[in-house]
């Protein structure tokens, strides 16, 4: 018997996914701060295995493939020479393979193809040249069967997200879509709840939010994706993966925690601790979102904290760990 689906276990209870890589990497020395691109998964395999280890071990039901700004235009964008040796192609294949052998040693875990927003929406060159490098970094993905589902994440712009899945959907594979925004929308002025409701007109099975704001905030905004979703009669499943740092007073900037003077590099003193995940957890389940995992600042012993609040009557697996 194959293993369930993505789908499948959210119709059955919630789903637990990873958390920080490219800022957890680059605290261990594999990631560049600033480009953010995930080249380390061909010049430093290893370091980027150890940490789908950690999520796994401590819970995580879901290990995304690193390739975060995996995209070509990203790689060559000005500044980055990144670009000059590998392509979207090249860090794509070696995720997978990464997180394939990683799974293979743990116990019914999905694998999930994470697609990020492209510098060629910004810089206004159309929906034909942004689709061409959402369909390079969905290519992998899509020719693997070992990637249960693929995940658009970190979307500022709802169009950019309409046009993403456009594409995601020839992959034939189950589409998750998240947003990096707040209670106010996104950052053409969309509201939130309008956001929600065209992704899921748009093909994703999973919508939600991801980064730039703290938990409460998160809480805030995907209860405005839930009521918009009802009142459109569309039952999308709710995802939500915030920061894993307080930061309360950029609830209201459209660019989140960016605008805070710690932000990238001293952010250590607001990082949450492990009971406000938990309670994070629950209340999240409680509002309807059944996919819950973290973003920057999120680490492995808070994933599993977010299986604690999830399941509060089941502890998560102790095999590798303690719950107290």
């Amino acid at each position: 018997m194959g293993k369930k689906g993505l789908l499948e276990r959210l119709a059955e209870g919630p789903v637990v996914g990873d958390g920080s890589y490219v800022f957890t990497l680059e605290k261990r020395g594999y990631v560049k701060g600033g480009p953010w691109t995930p080249e380390a998964t061909i010049e430093n395999p290893e370091g980027v295995k150890q940490l789908h280890r950690e999520f796994m071990w401590a819970g995580a039901d879901v290990l995304q493939a690193f390739t975060f700004y995996s995209t070509d235009d990203k790689l060559h964008l000005a500044g980055n020479l990144e670009g000059e040796s590998v392509t979207c192609h090249d860090q794509n294949e070696a995720a997978c393979k990464i997180v394939q052998e990683v799974a293979a040693e743990g116990d019914d875990v999905l694998i999930c193809g994470g697609c990020s927003p492209t510098p060629s929406y910004m810089e206004g060159k159309g929906k034909e040249v942004v689709q061409q490098e959402f369909q390079k970094q969905v290519e992998v993905f899509s020719h693997r069967k070992e990637v249960d589902f693929l995940l658009c994440e970190f979307m500022g712009h709802v169009e950019e997200c309409e046009w993403a899945i456009e594409t995601m959907k020839a992959a034939g594979k189950p589409i998750a879509c998240t947003m990096r925004i707040g209670p106010k929308g996104d950052q053409n002025g969309v509201l939130t709840g309008e956001c929600a409701v065209r992704m899921a007109k748009a093909g994703a099975d999973v919508v939600g939010i991801n980064c730039l704001y703290d938990i409460n905030t998160s809480l805030k905004t995907i209860e405005i994706m839930k009521t918009a979703l009802d009142g459109a009669g569309l039952s999308p499943y709710l995802m939500t993966q915030p920061l894993g740092y307080h930061c309360p007073e950029v609830e209201d900037m459209l660019e989140g925690y960016f605008h805070l003077p710690e932000a990238p590099f001293a952010m250590e003193p607001r990082l949450l601790t492990r009971f406000d995940v938990q309670k994070f957890a629950r209340a999240a389940y409680e509002l309807g979102v059944r996919y819950l995992g973290g973003c920057c600042g999120f680490e492995p012993y808070h994933s599993w904290h977010l299986k604690g609040g999830a399941y509060p009557r089941r502890a998560p697996n102790t095999s590798r760990g303690a719950v107290h």
